[in-house]
């Protein structure tokens, strides 16, 4: 069995991966119709020169450089410059307004500030301006920032002009020294800055590794990029775990085209968020459904198979229709994912069980993984060896400590925890104590080592009775619905839960065609047919919940959540607070009439 070595920093790991891999592809992106790749020795030659570069505009160790950029290949030569020059790379959203930008750059201190191109640039350069520090902007493609106190280079004018041997490049950084600031999403207040030292996120690179190797084989993988490089998530999993690796990464071109790019990448393991899933999942079933027929007959079938192996196992009278399914659907739904996907991870939000189970079902290994930002950022992940049981989310990675605290919720210690939030001791000594990261999850280990989440504690509803209700499984449970596309629920101190629900576009549209009624949203909003239809739907999901779990009311969404409107985090989880914001008094006024 392969094995990795253990690195003092992520820089030496990535020079000692393209050292060994030469020419042989790394970084692929699309350029017009196709795929163009940069070998390991052109990247490596680039973090050289763009290193030194950095170093010769007058950038120190210690220093933190903003990088605000799409996925591309130069977002990961930039860290990895970042880093080898002995600077701190601080990744931010593309999605960030100005105000955003203000309060990173200010907290961080960053002296520089990386940006891909001018419309990125728009929102982020009135902030560089009015910083106390920032003086440096670095444009990765060409752009023009104006009259102003900003020092402007060009991205790949300083590459060219400071050739260097990779080899001539020495990183002195400890595993312990700081090689990241990642602010958080946040799904409540202002970002927060998690320092991320180089030994946590190869800890995290270390045991995947290990993990890959044990349970599938490590061979020559291939990931596809596809959640934002600024998230710990991907940074960790989809940029330096496939160095460890040293597999080949794709950008995915957006959300829009992800399916053909799956297809055209062939990936061997896929990093995504719950979210997406929910969405691959209903696309699954639409299309079977419009063939109808065998197909829809086989998908069914599958499912139920796959809901009674993950109970305990397929009884001897389904074994006939279990080979039937493996023959005919089976392959072509593995068609649809590249036809060698290894193992698909979930991570970065609350996975319904029933997700993980629906693509198990479809003979595709579904992995949920555990984790959050100030851990680098997995702390667990499922694996087959341990047995996958989708309603945990597996055993701890390897030399990961985890305790259960006398109020439910679960701690974590080893190398992986962060060594605290930047410029913030508050918060710092909140959530450290005596080594112990307070990771704010509620859970429980079951016999086999496995953990299961059952709630966020801030995120628990507490009723007017003082019963606990976790929003994420109602939610959940609502999405799964073929009505439902998006849905929150509330009523902290109150007597029964209520909710915000965005129907189904597509589900909305056949609806109208059917019943002839006016498609648009001014309409639908008090058509009584309509709110029965989505009713049912809520019925369905209240018979699988206990009383006080149940929603008996609900308001339609003015639009649908998303990171554009704030109301809905990069990583694709809901923001409770904007929406509390947003529609707060009309959710309080269905308990009034």
């Amino acid at each position: 069995m392969r094995q990795i070595e253990k690195f003092p920093n992520l820089v030496a790991m990535f020079f000692a991966r393209a050292t060994a891999a030469g020419d042989r592809p790394f970084l692929g992106h699309k350029v017009g119709d196709e795929w163009v790749s940069l070998s390991w020795v052109d990247v490596a030659q680039q973090v050289a020169s763009l290193a030194a570069g950095l170093r010769a505009i007058g950038l120190q160790p210690g220093d933190r450089v903003m990088l605000v950029s799409e996925n591309r290949p130069e977002w990961c030569i930039s860290d990895l410059a970042i880093m080898a020059a002995g600077c701190v790379t601080v990744p931010t959203y593309i999605t960030n307004t100005e105000r955003d930008h203000t309060h990173i750059i200010e907290n961080s201190g960053a002296r520089a500030i990386i940006v891909s191109n001018a419309k990125l640039a728009r929102p982020l350069l009135p902030a560089a301006i009015r910083a106390s520090e920032a003086k440096i902007v670095i444009g990765i493609d060409d752009m023009r920032i104006g009259q102003s106190a900003l020092e402007y280079h060009s991205w790949r004018q300083l590459i060219a002009d400071h050739p260097t041997d990779p080899s001539d490049v020495v990183s002195t950084a400890t595993r312990d020294d700081l090689a990241c600031i990642i602010y958080t999403s946040g799904t409540g207040g202002a970002p927060r800055g998690v320092q991320q030292h180089h030994g946590a996120i190869l800890h995290n690179v270390e045991a995947c590794c290990t993990l890959i190797a044990e349970d599938f084989g490590w061979d020559d993988e291939i990931f596809l990029s596809f959640l934002p490089l600024s998230h710990a998530y991907e940074h960790t999993g989809g940029q330096h775990f496939p160095i460890g690796l040293g597999a080949q990464i794709f950008y995915a071109e957006g959300l829009e085209k992800l399916a053909s790019n799956i297809e055209e990448v062939r990936p061997t393991i896929m990093v995504v968020v719950p979210r997406l899933f929910e969405v691959l999942r209903t696309r699954i079933v639409k299309s079977v459904e419009k063939q109808g027929g065998l197909s829809n007959y086989l998908l069914n079938r599958a499912v139920a198979i796959g809901g009674k192996k993950a109970a305990g196992g397929v009884p001897l009278y389904d074994q006939p229709m279990n080979l039937i399914v493996s023959a005919l659907l089976k392959p072509k739904i593995a068609k649809r994912f590249g036809g060698r996907i290894k193992a698909m991870v979930s991570g970065g939000a609350p996975l319904n069980p029933e997700i993980g189970i629906f693509f198990q079902s479809l003979g595709l290994t579904f992995l949920q993984g555990y984790g959050q930002t100030e851990a680098a950022p997995v702390i667990s992940c499922n694996r087959p060896r341990a047995g996958l049981k989708m309603d945990t989310v597996g055993p701890p990675l390897d030399e990961v400590e985890v305790r259960i605290a006398d109020d439910g919720e679960i701690l974590v210690r080893g190398e992986l925890v962060m060594h605290g939030y930047w410029r913030n001791p508050e918060e710092t000594a909140r959530v450290l104590k005596d080594g112990w990261l307070h990771t704010g999850d509620i859970g429980e280990i079951d016999d086999r080592g496995r953990i299961k989440i059952t709630d966020r504690k801030k995120d628990l509803i507490i009723n007017d009775k003082g019963d606990n209700v976790s929003p994420q499984k109602v939610e959940g449970m609502l999405t799964l619905q073929p009505e439902i596309g998006q849905a929150m629920i509330a009523g902290d101190r109150r007597p029964y839960m209520v909710a915000v629900l965005v129907p189904d576009p597509e589900w909305t549209q056949e609806w109208c065609a059917r019943t002839g009624a006016a498609c648009s949203a001014t309409a639908l909003i008090d058509d009584l047919d309509y709110r029965a239809a989505l009713m049912a739907a809520v019925e369905r999901v209240n018979k699988d919940l206990s009383v006080i779990e149940r929603v008996r009311r609900f308001i339609l969404a003015d639009e649908p959540f998303t990171i554009e409107n704030q109301q809905m985090t990069p990583s694709l989880k809901i923001r409770r607070h904007v929406l509390k914001d947003v529609y707060g008094a009309r959710l309080d006024a269905l308990y009034k009439s």
